[in-house]
């Protein structure tokens, strides 16, 4: 089953995805500008091979719900994150937020 869900952090809008697999969960909360997600997602090859795409976004291991990704301090983040001042270990709704923060 693929869920997509607006929720709302410190009133700013963004769409949570959860992608039911067997054995697993694919989970994203995504803004304008990037987006978090669940330990499925590869922040070396989005460094390395895609790395002129500047794509923003970070990763947290071990969550199963959206609730938890929100929560969930990042265990890596591409460096495009790092310039917008997202760092390792910063909870995945203060990213989301700091993303939401550079568009305005």
């Amino acid at each position: 089953m693929i869920s997509v869900t607006p929720i709302t952090i410190d009133h700013y809008p963004f769409i949570a995805v959860s992608v039911q697999l067997p054995k697993t969960n694919l989970l994203a909360v995504a803004s304008e500008k990037g987006y978090i997600m669940c330990g499925a997602l590869d922040v070396a090859l989005l460094n390395e091979k895609l790395r002129d795409r500047g794509i923003v976004a970070g990763r947290a291991v071990g969550v199963r719900t959206i609730e938890q990704l929100l929560e969930a301090p990042l265990e890596s983040v591409t460096a495009a994150a790092e310039e917008l001042g997202i760092t390792v270990g910063m909870k995945g709704k203060e990213a989301l937020l700091k993303m939401r923060e550079k568009n305005l």
